[in-house]
């Protein structure tokens, strides 16, 4: 079993490698048994099985082929002839024959042996030619007796010369019998996602409504006539005991479109909305009928409801790239409550939200954990990250703990692969629905006593045509017996083989990580809340930017974004760039010089609030980056601003010299958080005209010492006028001098030295004080 697992596994994994470098995003692996074999140079008739009638054998019954033969080689093909080979006279007791089957490309003895009737002739094919047949066989004639799937094969015998007729290609699928003999039914859950990419916007219209933004209206072709989620919805209303996993922002979107909403213009996306950068939406009546009639189909036939987180978060992105950003356990959290109350409100149905879907079910130890966080107490697993032993002789059930009180529920990597491509034909879903029947039959009847818990997890991105080939896939096998429609919490909590693998891997498939939102882009999605959180300081009215861009943050992440990696990051730019519009909006005027014409003025600066609402809690400081220079008075000044005006406040300034100073105008929240708020504006401030104080000290001081030197001299000429001799100029300031030659000083020596300063000094203050009052 496990070299057969290991096969699949390696076959899944070059088929998706391949599919991702041709560029066909989503179509993640191939079908085996809508591969069909292939034609060659010696099997140059390619036969193409499009019906079985009945898909299941009874006694009795005959059965119908209808089909096509192609002749895809160079040469005419001679009178070719269409068989039916007998199988084997035993059906295939293991899912191990199965696989074999499915290995076979070119006609074997292992297919049995042809019959002589029925056989239709086709007539010569040219090359490129092909025709339709129809055969009818009796179920008696296969010799089929035993219950349990039987490999049917249909060939074309022929020749392209003279040589003997033999065969020339042939197609091959399966056909269950079931005899009398019955086994325990396994009991089958099947995943229905309906999920789309995100087309909600964090913009609303400015008017009482809020009316909603759609970046586009291709929704409105999904949700009616031949379009993905109505007909979902139409065939998974036929399957009892359903598990619907829905992803909420679908539902809050559609229910959006049954009001009145505008989609952007194209190229509009980071804009405020306006009549003028969109158009109405036109899927109004559609959205209403589509809700309708999902409502009706969750009412019946006991159907479960899985809510997935809002916007159905990347888990595994997370996981490997953003685990550790700052806000992410919480975004999550919210995301798993806001998700299952917008299901149930929008629904009118109880839903649980605690089951976690990475990424095509691909589970490594970090991803479980971040599934943990999300309140994933049940995992939707592929097979291929479980793989069974190679000792395990059967299939076992879905259900198994793999610790942190999770468990793991895992669809069988085989029958998770049949539903991975868009069967789009009818051949196509032929092929798979009949493989399908015979795997799990064989299921079935490997241990009749013992049934087992089965899961079918599809893509999320499931077309109308692999679902139609589902649906009818499952209510054949369980019209037979051997398989019970149930739902994910039954399955889930069945006993769990003791044999089965519950070692979560390490590591990750290296094709799965392409596609992954990178740290770069998570961690910028997770500083939106920062930039709302701020914003929502000053806004009078939070409510109206709160919601949409909590939500338009969990969008920004979602897997649906893995197969449209291109809208994704522009919804992200879109979110970003609109978000910086709106704080941006209220915004210091720039201005780049201020000139003063005095030393004592009043310099007004600017703000807009370009916002349609009120915006207050701001308070505008303005800083000199030199006050010695420009000093300003009252810094700080609180701000309420009314939408869509401006206001310019006034901040009285003195300065000291003349030239320019740079000044910075900043932006603040109040509060305990307070923190600046937008860019800084920076401009110069000209002062052109101030009376300086130090000039009037320089100009007292100039005058002082002109008008000392002019006293000093007059009064020494007036001293040699009238005979008398200068003092000798060295002699102590105590007269000692005079003492020692026995000369007595002067009884009236006139004025001192000393005093010819004081009087000078109290000449310069009077005039220095003259001038300061005629200035």
């Amino acid at each position: 079993m496990a070299a057969r697992r290991g096969r699949w596994t390696g076959l899944l994994a070059r088929a998706s490698a391949a599919l991702l470098a041709s560029g066909l995003v989503g179509a993640l692996c191939a079908a085996p048994a809508a591969a069909g074999p292939a034609a060659t140079a010696d099997y140059p008739a390619v036969v193409e099985i499009d019906t079985v009638a009945p898909k299941v054998a009874h006694e009795n019954e005959n059965v119908t082929i209808t089909g096509k033969v192609l002749n895809s080689g160079r040469t005419k093909l001679k009178s070719p002839t269409v068989k039916v080979r007998q199988p084997q006279a035993r059906p295939m007791k293991t899912r191990s024959e199965i696989d074999l089957t499915e290995s076979r490309t070119t006609p074997s003895t292992l297919d049995g042996l042809a019959l002589d009737q029925p056989s239709e002739d086709v007539g010569d094919l040219e090359p490129g030619q092909s025709e339709d047949f129809t055969l009818t066989v009796p179920v008696s004639a296969l010799k089929v007796r035993e219950t349990g799937p039987y490999e049917l094969a249909v060939d074309v015998w022929g020749s392209t010369g003279g040589e003997q007729p033999h065969p020339l290609g042939i197609g091959r699928t399966y056909l269950p019998y079931q005899g009398k003999d019955a086994a325990q039914p396994s009991q089958l859950a099947v995943v229905w996602p309906l999920t789309h990419a995100p087309v909600l916007v964090a913009q609303t219209m400015a008017d009482a409504d809020q009316t909603p933004v759609l970046r586009d209206d291709s929704l409105t072709a999904e949700l009616t006539g031949d379009g993905r989620l109505n007909r979902l919805v139409e065939i998974g209303t036929g399957m009892p005991n359903l598990t619907w996993a829905i992803d909420p922002n679908l539902l809050d979107t559609v229910f959006a479109m049954t009001k009145s909403y505008r989609v952007q213009k194209p190229g509009t996306s980071g804009e405020s909305a306006s009549e003028e950068n969109t158009v109405p939406g036109t899927g109004r009546d559609a959205a209403t009928a589509w809700l309708a009639k999902l409502r009706t189909a969750l009412a019946s036939s006991g159907s479960e409801v899985v809510s997935l987180p809002y916007a159905d978060p990347d888990l595994a992105s997370i996981a490997h790239n953003g685990a550790g950003l700052n806000g992410m356990d919480n975004a999550l959290r919210k995301a798993v409550t806001a998700g299952q109350i917008t299901t149930e409100a929008r629904l009118s149905v109880d839903a649980r939200s605690d089951v976690a879907w990475p990424y095509r079910g691909l589970l490594d130890q970090r991803t479980a954990s971040v599934a943990a966080v999300a309140g994933g107490r049940i995992v939707l697993v592929d097979g291929t990250s479980l793989p069974e032993s190679e000792k395990l002789s059967f299939t076992p059930g879905a259900a198994r703990s793999i610790g942190n009180g999770q468990t793991a529920v895992v669809s069988d990597p085989v029958l998770a692969a049949m539903f991975q491509p868009d069967l789009a034909s009818t051949h196509d879903r032929t092929l798979t629905g009949q493989h399908f029947l015979a795997e799990t039959m064989a299921i079935a009847h490997q241990q009749p006593e013992h049934p087992r818990g089965l899961l079918v997890l599809p893509p999320r991105t499931l077309t109308v045509g692999t679902a139609q080939a589902l649906h009818d896939s499952v209510q054949e096998a369980a019209a037979g017996g051997w398989v019970a429609q149930a739902t994910l919490e039954k399955v889930a909590g069945m006993p769990a083989d003791k044999e089965a693998n519950t070692s979560v891997p390490e590591s990750y498939p290296s094709d799965a990580t392409a596609g992954e939102l990178s740290t770069a882009e998570l961690s910028a999605t997770m500083q939106l809340q920062d930039g709302v959180d701020q914003l929502m300081m000053i806004l009078t009215r939070p409510e109206r930017v709160r919601e949409s861009f909590s939500a338009t943050m969990v969008r920004s992440m979602s897997t649906e974004w893995r197969d449209q990696p291109k809208a994704g990051a522009e919804y992200r730019l879109g979110a970003r760039t609109y978000l910086d519009n709106l704080k941006s909006a209220v915004r210091v005027v720039p201005k780049s010089v201020v000139t003063l014409p005095g030393d004592n003025a009043t310099m007004l600066v600017s703000v807009k609030n370009g916002l349609t609402q009120s915006v207050g809690n701001l308070e505008l400081h303005v800083t000199s980056t030199q006050p010695n220079r420009l000093r300003i008075d009252y810094p700080v000044q609180p701000l309420v601003l009314d939408g869509t005006t401006n206001s310019s406040l006034r901040f009285p300034v003195e300065a000291q010299v003349n030239g320019p100073v740079q000044v910075t105008a900043q932006l603040w929240t109040t509060g305990p958080d307070a923190r600046p708020y937008g860019e800084a504006m920076e401009f110069t401030v000209d002062v052109t005209s101030v009376a300086s104080g130090v000039a009037y000290v320089i100009v007292g001081g100039t005058v002082l010492m002109v008008l000392a030197g002019v006293r000093f001299s007059l009064q020494r000429k007036k001293r040699r006028a009238a005979g008398e001799v200068d003092e000798d100029p060295d002699r102590p300031v105590d007269g000692s001098a005079a003492a020692g030659t026995g000369t007595e000083p002067p009884s009236d020596p006139g004025p001192s030295s000393d005093a010819a300063p004081s009087s000078a000094a109290d000449d310069t203050d009077r005039v220095a004080g003259d001038e300061k009052v005629d200035h």
